[in-house]
């Protein structure tokens, strides 16, 4: 949803009771970089046109879908430059029972997920534009992701974490160390619902992978997730329309560090001036 400035946005679900407010907006700013959340047709038109060219490449028409109109989306400009650096958007969610409306379930049985009785949100669209390197990007990201958990209180985080390209022989080191350390638990993991997936889990057991080169091909918000206790599918889905490998990736707030969390928190605390 798009909103004017200043104003206190909801979002309302099936269910009268189902009603979510978006608080103040996260507009957070560390180092040259501001997150704030998009609040006009031309904020989300940079951030289709940024999800095209960082998933489809430079020729591709931007990217949308029947999403965009329910979800809350986040951008990342360079303040210096005004250049648009990254975006994402949020689906809130009352609890598991409303995963069948998510974009991942489009691809993912979230069946086991249903039991889940608080709230959720998925994260959607998530990238940083191919010219970009600086890791503050990613920083202001987590932080303006952060104030939205907790001003929501959001329990658990969700969605799919692409590997570029249908080919999964460049990530094997990768899916290797996923299968090893990083399957969800029973009680939430994903059934298979693609007709074209990558079964990694049923990956030989006779090589163990190279950790460095895995998490060196790893897509960097993956790599945030496991790093906050996060977990994966047992499988990836190849995605021949977003030319992507993806796996669903669930991160329960609960099981964040301490320290994470702190940390998390304190980014999230860096208003705008």
């Amino acid at each position: 949803m798009l909103y004017a400035e200043g104003s206190i946005p909801t979002i309302r679900h099936d269910s009268p009771s189902e009603t979510w407010i978006l608080r103040s907006d996260p507009m957070l700013t560390i180092g040259r970089y501001r997150a704030r959340r998009a609040d006009t047709q031309a904020d989300l038109a940079a951030a289709q046109h940024l999800r095209a060219l960082s998933f489809l490449g430079r020729a591709a028409p931007p990217d949308a879908d029947a999403f965009d109109p329910v979800c809350t989306h986040i951008i990342v400009r360079d303040q210096f430059t005004d250049q648009l650096v990254c975006c994402f958007r949020m689906l809130l969610l009352a609890s598991g029972d409303a995963t069948s409306r998510s974009y991942s379930a489009q691809f993912y049985d979230l069946s086991a997920l249903e039991t889940f009785r608080s709230p959720m949100a998925e994260v959607g669209r998530f990238c940083i534009h191919p010219e970009a390197r600086d890791a503050d990007i990613l920083r202001v990201a987590w932080g303006g992701m952060a104030r939205f958990v907790d001003e929501n209180g959001v329990r658990m985080l969700f969605g799919c974490s692409s590997f570029k390209g249908n080919d999964a022989n460049p990530y094997l080191d990768a899916f290797a160390l996923l299968r090893n350390q990083y399957l969800a638990p029973d009680p939430w993991l994903p059934g298979i619902k693609s007709t074209s997936v990558f079964r990694f889990a049923d990956l030989s057991h006779g090589d163990e992978p190279d950790r460095r080169a895995g998490l060196r091909v790893m897509p960097p918000l993956l790599r945030t997730y496991l790093g906050m206790g996060g977990w994966v599918s047992d499988h990836a889905v190849i995605d021949p329309l977003m030319n992507t490998l993806h796996v669903f990736t669930g991160l329960e707030i609960d099981a964040v560090p301490d320290a994470r969390k702190r940390v998390l928190r304190a980014m999230a605390e860096h208003s705008a001036s």
